[in-house]
């Protein structure tokens, strides 16, 4: 029989479905009453319905809750050892597990109260960017009882149905260095439904004993993972034996399988490619679980707002972080907020100027204005817009242009009317359309990236907030120049790219004497080479030099002069001969960069950068020099930082 409990005016009705109609029981009877009664009380109770239903019903024209709304307790096991191999190789760390998963049947309890009809809407976990889902199956205890042999077990599960564990694998990471269990990454939801199978239903998909149903999970669609419950390596009789030592089972006790091998976003995460991962779930998203024989759930995610935040407690082990001052002279007062710079012309600065600290701009002409860039999550470009509000509720936006790819120019735009036209290089836009999600970035807060890496990435983005953002790119391309008249002003836009990124666009407001340099301007902070070849990044200063635009408001740093442009300038000059000579030498380039002798930059900010740029000179130099992944060179920034204690 195929059991289901939907809602009505006066409360939830359970009852037995049959060529897609509901033959109910009497009010108040709850399906966790029947299944207590056992596998020949409920059957009995079934025929009662399909006898003398107290109303038939169209499943069509019902809402369908979980089966049993409220167990009294769900674990969750893992009975597919597969899917701990996956997780453990998509996260860098192989596929050989620790003896105890052939020992024991791993399970945890999760949360009774956070229970959803296979056809809600489920909200994402409070605070996180990295929402996924799990496709499993769960057995429904009936009579229970304690201290269950393997076939007792087998006995007390009346029924089976579709179990989706919803995850939030930020917080999971998280939480899973605290070495005490699951938390917040697995209480937000579980998904249970559409119907409660009694087991004789499901006989025909039995092979040597095990429950042998074809699995698909799918995102929007798309066929996200497939298989069979019958790669089970604990059975689910073994699993209720081990959890009921000592311990009385209820009935309407829940027990999901564990993960279907590929059936969940992060089996299919591998953190040397990480802009080649689909993503996490976001709003709206549409998520459809189909098991054969169980049915199908299908459920749309939704946003929920972020938490009250908790302020972390002191760490008296740590080592004092040192200070971080920009140590560049500033033409404008280096201070957050919106500053003059030109005739209608505004910079956004944001000090200190490193990871994630970046700027952007405002030109205002005659009922129209030009926005550069926004910023690297959506509080920090909300107040932004808000203080720009004075000058473009009289000039509002019509143009944003991208200087480049980097979510921390792009990560705001979603916040933009959708009226505005959104300007970039053609390479800008088939960089953004490639660049990994921005919730992967949530990987520097929460992951364990090791002893080194773990503190430094949390230091440079801890401070950032990677949830609910959507990447809105370019609607509009160029290729290295296009004029704008922006209200009766003339702005030009020159691509100097490839130098940090594969396009890097400047703003010249010719009547202001005012250049936005973008990220090929770093004032007071290294630079740092994602693109290159570093000769043009060379060639573009020089490009910027002869603009001659007295005021030169950077990507990152304070506002500056030429000066400011000659000094980027010269430090890549600077490494470009010190990386040469090391490769002449037969250094490798870690050691080149260990070595080298920073001179006159070694107090720019983040001076570890220089791990990368001397990198990507070496593959210059040498195209065999092995390709390294973002985090990998994230590591050896790190390592650089930490010997030598530097900002």
């Amino acid at each position: 029989m195929r059991w289901v409990t939907y809602r009505t005016g006066d409360g939830d009705r359970a009852g037995v479905v049959v060529d897609e109609t509901i033959h109910a029981m009497p009010p108040g009877t709850e399906l966790i009453d029947l299944v207590a009664l056992g596998a020949d009380g409920l059957r009995d109770a079934g025929e009662r319905a399909l006898r003398d239903p107290s109303e038939v019903v169209p499943l069509s024209d019902v809402v369908l809750r979980a089966p049993i709304p409220r167990p009294p307790a769900i674990r969750d096991c893992l009975c597919f050892l597969d899917h701990m191999r996956n997780c453990q190789e998509a996260l860098g760390g192989g596929r050989v597990l620790k003896d105890a998963w052939y020992r024991i049947p791993a399970f945890y309890f999760a949360n009774p109260s956070a229970v959803f009809g296979p056809y809600d809407d489920v909200p994402t976990a409070p605070g996180s960017a990295w929402q996924d889902f799990e496709l499993e199956i769960a057995a429904v205890i009936g009579t229970g009882g304690a201290d269950l042999t393997v076939a007792e077990a087998e006995q007390a599960i009346i029924g089976y149905t579709i179990f989706n564990d919803w995850s939030a694998r930020d917080l999971q990471s998280l939480e899973s260095q605290l070495g005490i269990g699951q938390a917040k990454g697995k209480d937000s939801g579980i998904t249970l439904g559409p119907y409660l199978v009694t087991p004789d239903e499901l006989d025909e998909f039995r092979t040597d004993g095990r429950l042998d149903l074809t699995v698909t999970a799918l995102v929007n669609g798309e066929v996200i993972g497939s298989g069979s419950t019958a790669a089970m390596d604990w059975t689910f009789a073994e699993v209720i034996s081990y959890a009921s030592r000592g311990v009385f089972l209820h009935p309407g006790e829940v027990f999901g399988s564990g993960t279907v091998p590929t059936c969940t976003l992060v089996e299919h995460l591998d953190m040397t490619d990480l802009a080649g991962f689909r993503g996490w779930l976001s709003d709206g998203d549409e998520v459809t679980l189909q098991v054969q024989g169980l049915g199908e759930t299908r459920q749309t995610v939704r946003h929920r707002p972020a938490p009250t935040l908790l302020p972390p407690r002191p760490n008296p082990d740590a080592a004092p972080a040192p200070a971080r001052v920009n140590p560049a002279p500033a033409k404008v007062p280096y201070r957050r907020g919106l500053h003059q710079v030109g005739e209608n012309v505004w910079a956004w600065t944001l000090p200190d100027g490193g990871y994630g600290w970046s700027n952007a701009g405002l030109v205002a002409g005659e009922g129209a204005s030009l926005l550069v860039d926004t910023l690297f999550d959506l509080t920090l470009t909300r107040e932004m817009l808000d203080a720009m509000q004075s000058i473009t509720q009289r000039a509002p936006i019509t143009d944003m242009v991208i200087t480049h790819c980097n979510g921390d120019h792009t990560h705001g735009n979603q916040l933009l009317d959708p009226s505005v036209r959104i300007i970039a290089a053609k390479e800008t836009k088939d960089e953004i359309d490639h660049e990994m999600a921005p919730s992967m970035l949530a990987l520097a807060q929460t992951g364990d990236l090791g002893p080194i890496a773990t503190t430094y990435a949390r230091d440079r983005f801890g401070h950032f907030d990677f949830s609910g953002i959507t990447i809105r790119n370019a609607d509009h391309t160029f290729d290295k120049r296009l004029d704008l008249e922006v209200g009766g002003r003339q702005v030009t836009l020159l691509n100097l790219g490839p130098a940090h990124t594969a396009a890097d666009t400047v703003i010249h407001i010719p009547d202001a004497g005012v250049l936005f340099g973008g990220d090929l301007l770093f004032i007071g902070c290294t630079p740092i080479v994602w693109g290159g070849p570093i000769a043009n990044w060379i060639a573009a200063c020089d490009t910027m030099l002869a603009l001659d635009a007295p005021t030169v408001v950077p990507g990152h740093g304070p506002i500056t002069g030429p000066e400011g442009i000659h000094a980027v300038r010269d430090y890549f000059e600077y490494i470009t001969e010190q990386a040469d000579d090391a490769h002449r030498r037969g250094l490798s380039f870690i050691e080149a960069a260990d070595t080298i002798d920073l001179g006159p930059y070694a107090n720019w900010l983040d001076a570890e950068r220089v791990v990368v740029n001397v990198y990507q000179r070496y593959r210059e130099l040498d195209p065999d020099t092995p390709q390294l992944g973002v985090i990998t060179l994230l590591t050896m920034q790190a390592e650089w930082h930490a010997k030598r204690g530097a900002r």
